[in-house]
């Protein structure tokens, strides 16, 4: 058992041991519930009820301002009233809260300079499976908000420091997110949604339409509240991508520029096209037959359709080095153009893809309400599958052509390259892939709470037991190597804005054409490839038990929580280590391994606010966190180039991320609905997680008659041993040591007066490396939001105006490779007219800059990839009765 003790964690437990003995035999109570829940519930029913912009902004803020941990909040209005299409992009808005864009909209977010995948997300206090989406993607931690429409949701909270209470695994913050419950709103409640999204580079309109229905009977003891959505939205984004650089040296025919310049080796033009569909329904069954006992059933149902067409054509000089016959030399070292013989090659890569991911989940809650205590519990199942398909064609232009670092290609022969039947099989002509992937939550808590009078005046403590599983199988099937496109067939050319004509203008597949022609070759099913299956298929199933004891207590100006929470973490991992010798795992057919992980946790935390006037407020956090590692990064499995000794896996050996994180803030209330406020945070990470390159012995299966004339030559190079084994470059995620951020949120909100005019604005500072001194991913230095708005009789009008500076970014995993993102500004608005209090029309508008999403390697002047994804606009008529 690895208990981390530290002074803050013997002082909590000192404290909690003096509460419940002095508080055990007090009879007297302040209230028959606990006074944080019954305040929980109060702030949840005026939320909901309240309208417009600044009602909805000034019960977020009461929730800040009443919590004795370090909240920021969103009410329903704000997540109905920001111009957003999912729960991302409406908390932009919070301080700290960033989201990255490589599609256009918000997916995960990133709270305090944190990496998405280390921020857990909750709904109605119970996770929500999810299953990946994008063909070749990894299971993640981080929650994809896309799959949560924000009509279902009432409220929000994100939590950035901790209490005993709340479930661990998070390092920046906390994410709890509720539904309306039917005993909080009128019965017969009606409110409804139709509405249209434009996206302008796309040139395509899709519907949204939305639904809820409450109702409950007079007596309020029972009721039922069911809220759907059917939402589309048309993704385009389009861009140019260099996949990576090589030396001026590997071209023995291009001379005239310094052998060490860096050369784009390929050069694509990259269209992603998309039309995502989702279809969600949430209902609450809330049965309340007395004061003392309630219980709520909820059910969630989402089907999303994320089928998507991605074309990318691009050069790829190194194939045939000799053909290269110029080059012309840039600064800084970067080669921005050449010129490639007429034995060189083009390939033009179409990739049609399925994907429909689908959501269940069943939870179960319950409380009994006694005379200063309470009882509840909670169990439930949430379970989401996807069974993602490809049709893949690969044909190849042979033909001279020049090239350019941001115009693409220029072919010698225009006509030629127009011409299908010169778009042919290399050797290759494509295959059909299809992955599966499950994953399944199955939860269970009790909690129990008693009050008291005093200083101390509320002791929690309960236990829960979260099992999760993913399982992942990949399979690819080929199809024969032959054809072109003018038997596959084409629809005319594209239009892929920024390139030249040639490459920009170029041949159109069309999706339908590329899965006939899959189908038609066909796959060969009876053989898939062993490879893919080997390398693309695991799973891990991870159980956390835990148990907290958590006390509150109030006394003149102060109040605040202390508390413990110990988790015991046990988790499997299984996948395919081909690196190891097979006769060392004689039981395991085709080097299956699995490996086995168990931990003990001992987080203390502590949350202290003081009211220093009526209208000004000081806060104090400490507490210890643990996040892990995305699920991928965990397995066994070690991905091997026999002929290259490379390769790349994960680590079964990671550790836990251990933080010890502080905060301090002060909060000046100064008028009504208006704060000023500065808060500070630092994470002292004990151990944080990187993706490096180190040299392991592993063994080489060319040893075994593969190829034997080459193994000799490794032996004879000193690479390898005879007994088979040898040195590879392995890339795999490590336990890097200690690790930091630290920075500060400043927050602003005012009404000015009775004009209509307002403000929302915030600015984050972040600064976090690893001991290596290498930069956080997923961590702008800086970031600011700014939100004026009007609102006044019939009229409302809101203008959102976000920028963030450059940040490492990859997979939306931690670890992240080298590959960083320019600084990224984002405006949006929102106009609204209420005819009644029954009808109000909304317009609202997002990326009206436009703005191009750049990546870059290490320095700017080394350019990785350019996307735009096109303004988009929602016009909307909300009903409610």
């Amino acid at each position: 058992m690895k208990y981390r003790k530290s002074v803050l964690s013997a002082a909590i437990v000192t404290c909690l041991g003096f509460v419940t003995h002095a508080h055990a035999q007090d009879a007297a109570v302040q209230t028959s519930q606990p006074a944080g829940q019954a305040q929980e519930e109060v702030k949840e029913l005026d939320t909901i009820t309240v309208v417009g912009i600044r009602a909805s902004l000034q019960q977020a803020l009461q929730t800040k301002r009443d919590a004795n941990a370090v909240v920021e909040a969103l009410s329903a209005e704000d997540l109905g009233e920001f111009p957003n299409t999912n729960v991302a992009e409406a908390m932009t808005q919070i301080p700290g809260v960033t989201i990255d864009r490589r599609f256009g909209q918000g997916e995960r977010v990133s709270i305090d300079g944190t990496d998405p995948s280390l921020n857990l997300t909750f709904l109605d206090g119970h996770p929500v499976a999810q299953s990946i989406w994008l063909f070749g993607e990894q299971p993640n931690r981080g929650f994809d908000q896309t799959q949560i429409a924000s009509e279902i949701i009432g409220r929000l909270e994100v939590y950035k420091s901790p209490e005993a209470r709340l479930p661990e695994g998070s390092l920046g913050g906390t994410v709890l997110m509720h539904t309306r419950k039917p005993l909080d709103l009128d019965a017969n409640s009606v409110a409804g949604t139709f509405g249209y999204n434009y996206n302008a580079q796309a040139s395509e309109v899709k519907p949204s339409i939305s639904a809820l229905y409450s109702w409950k009977n007079a007596a309020e003891t029972w009721g039922i509240a069911v809220a759907a959505q059917h939402y589309e939205e048309q993704v385009d984004r389009q861009g140019l991508e260099i996949f990576g650089y090589v030396p001026a040296s590997t071209f023995p025919n291009a001379v005239g520029v310094d052998p060490n310049a860096q050369v784009p080796n390929f050069i694509n033009a990259a269209w992603f096209q998309q039309t995502r569909k989702r279809d969600s329904v949430t209902a609450n069954l809330q049965f309340k037959p007395s004061d003392e006992l309630e219980f709520n059933l909820s059910a969630l149902y989402i089907k999303e359709d994320f089928a998507n067409y991605n074309q990318s054509m691009y050069n790829f000089l190194s194939l045939r080095p000799d053909q290269v016959d110029s080059l012309t030399g840039g600064g800084n070292g970067i080669v921005t153009g050449g010129h490639s013989g007429a034995n060189s090659v083009v390939f033009y890569d179409n990739n049609v893809r399925a994907s429909e991911p689908t959501t269940k989940g069943l939870d179960l809650t319950g409380a009994y309400y006694g005379d200063g205590w309470k009882l509840s519990g909670q169990i439930g199942q949430s379970k989401s599958d996807n069974e993602l398909k490809q049709w893949f064609i690969e044909p190849a232009y042979t033909g001279g052509f020049s090239w350019d670092i941001n115009r693409g290609i220029t072919f010698d022969d225009p006509a030629a390259a127009r011409d299908p039947a010169n778009w042919r099989a290399e050797g290759f002509f494509g295959n059909h892939g299809i992955v599966k992937t499950e994953t399944e939550d199955n939860y269970g808590q009790v909690d129990f709470s008693k009050s008291f009078d005093g200083t101390f005046n509320e002791l929690l403590f309960g236990v829960r037991r979260h099992e999760h599983t993913e399982d992942l199988v990949s399979n690819v099937y080929g199809i024969a190597p032959v054809g072109n496109l003018a038997q596959v067939g084409t629809i005319g050319f594209t239009d892929i804005g920024g390139f030249a004509p040639d490459h920009g203008q170029h041949l159109y597949v069309g999706r339908q054409n590329v899965i006939n022609w899959v189908n038609g070759a066909p796959p060969n099913f009876a053989n898939p490839d062993a490879a893919t299956f080997l390398n693309g298929t695991s799973s891990i199933e991870q159980t956390n038990s835990s148990a907290y004891v958590q006390a509150n207590f109030g006394a003149d100006r102060w109040r605040g929580n202390i508390g413990v929470r110990y988790v015991k973490a046990e988790i499997e991992t299984t996948g395919f280590n081909l690196g190891s010798d097979p006769a060392s795992l004689p039981a395991q057919p085709h080097w299956l391994v699995t490996r086995k992980n168990e931990d003990d946790y001992l987080l203390p935390s502590l949350n202290v606010a003081f009211d220093v006037t009526d209208d000004f407020l000081l806060r104090f956090a400490a507490a210890k966190v643990v996040a892990w590692a995305p699920y991928n990064q965990m397995s066994p499995s070690t991905f091997v180039n026999d002929t290259t000794l490379t390769a790349s896996g994960g680590n079964t050996d990671l550790g836990a991320y251990e933080s010890t994180n502080y905060n301090l803030s002060a909060e000046w209330y100064f008028a009504e609905e208006s704060v000023l406020a500065a808060s500070l945070f630092y994470k002292d990470i004990e151990n944080f997680i990187e993706t490096d390159v180190g040299v392991e012995r592993l063994f080489n299966s060319l040893s075994d008659d593969a190829d034997p004339g080459a193994f000799e030559d490794f032996v004879a190079q000193g690479l390898c041993t005879a007994d088979g084994f040898c040195n590879y470059s392995v890339q795999r995620p490590r336990n890097a040591g200690k690790g930091e951020i630290k920075g500060f949120n400043l927050s602003y909100q005012q009404p000015f007066g009775e004009t209509g005019f307002g403000i929302v604005a915030n600015y984050t500072f972040a600064d976090g490396e690893t001991a290596a001194g290498n930069d956080l991913p997923y961590q702008s230095e800086n970031q600011y939001n700014v939100s004026p708005y009007y609102e006044k009789g019939k009229f409302s009008a809101r203008l959102t105006y976000g920028w963030r500076s450059e940040y490492l970014a990859g997979g939306f995993v931690a670890g992240a490779p080298p590959v960083s993102v320019d600084s990224y500004t984002d405006v949006g608005a929102s106009l609204g007219w209420k005819f009644n209090d029954t009808v109000q029309l909304n317009f609202d508008a997002q990326n009206l800059l436009d703005e191009e999403y750049f990546q870059y390697f290490e320095e700017k002047f080394q350019p990785a990839n350019r996307y735009t994804t096109g303004r988009r606009y929602q016009v909307s008529l909300q009903l409610k009765f």
